[in-house]
């Protein structure tokens, strides 16, 4: 495995293993996707795979992503990505910052979107989106205040990005990317882009981010039918 190289254990359309795979095609990193399946959906997947006793001794959670490169085995997306954005940072756009007071506000946003954005969107997503999946109907007794707390996240979003282009500063980060994942489902597969376009800087800081080529990258190979299909 070259340095600038990796393996990639997750499902393409899992929202953890998106949030690495975006950030890894930012860097322009080539990275072999190992499909493991946590969910059982089936789709060409190593169905509980992430039970393996071989598995379990790289994650001893049993979950995904899982990223490889020559120098770590490391779990939990977040600090997956913070990795390969200081590790790559001469190759692709500074996504962690130049500065210690940028790598500050990087780190702040990025537990914004953990602490905040994530537990708000998250439930609707499940709802609207996933229960599909299994072949449920999405319960609005769930959805009905996760769109009101994911309302009032926003809010904060629309001060914060009224004063900079992105949410750390001017220039994209990791922070920014980490919501691309649950943001594409609410707003793509669930038609809930009001939520976000009524406010006019989110909608901005939306599309901007929505449409890097890291992100379309990713949608053509997580989604290749459903991508061609919306965009014909």
């Amino acid at each position: 495995m070259c340095k600038r190289s990796g393996r990639l254990f997750g499902a393409p359309y899992s929202i953890s293993t998106s949030r690495v795979a975006v950030v890894l095609n930012e860097k322009n990193i080539e990275y072999a996707l190992r499909i493991v399946d946590t969910s059982n959906r089936g789709l060409r997947i190593l169905k509980n795979e992430h039970k393996d006793s071989r598995y379990i001794a790289l994650n001893p959670f049993g979950k995904t992503p899982l990223f490889q490169d020559h120098e770590v085995t490391m779990y939990e997306s977040r600090a997956i990505i913070r990795h390969i954005a200081q590790k790559h940072d001469e190759h692709g756009p500074h996504l962690y910052g130049t500065s210690e007071k940028e790598r500050a506000m990087v780190d702040q946003w990025l537990e914004v979107e953990s602490q905040n954005f994530n537990p708000a969107i998250a439930p609707a997503v499940y709802q609207l989106v996933f229960a599909a999946w299994f072949g449920k109907i999405g319960d609005m007794r769930i959805v009905n205040p996760s769109i009101e707390r994911l309302e009032k996240v926003l809010d904060v979003y629309e001060g914060q990005l009224m004063r900079t282009k992105f949410l750390a500063g001017d220039s994209v980060s990791i922070a920014d990317l980490s919501h691309l994942p649950f943001t594409y489902y609410l707003v793509e597969h669930a038609g809930r882009d009001d939520i976000f376009f009524k406010r006019p800087h989110v909608q901005n800081w939306w599309t901007s981010i929505f449409n890097r080529p890291s992100w379309t990258s990713h949608l053509l190979k997580a989604y290749p039918k459903i991508y061609f299909n919306s965009h014909a």
